[in-house]
């Protein structure tokens, strides 16, 4: 699934994305590592990999989109 970078806090290595239909969807810093990214900017188009829906829906993996 693709999202666009929302927040981030680099103290925390949490944030947000926005999902393609506008929803925010937080990240936490274990799924900011498990991508092994090092920074993330507001705009930056990212992959995520999701579990659970709805309410429970919950990011488990932060990567950049490549192509």
């Amino acid at each position: 699934m693709h999202a666009t970078a929302y927040t981030y806090d680099p103290e925390s290595r949490s944030g947000q994305v926005l999902l393609d239909d506008g929803t925010p969807v937080p990240f936490d810093a274990a799924a900011f590592t498990a991508g092994g990214l090092r920074l993330l900017r507001p705009g930056q188009r990212v992959r995520i990999e999701t579990e659970g829906q709805g309410d429970a829906l919950r990011i488990t993996l932060v990567t950049l989109q490549t192509l």
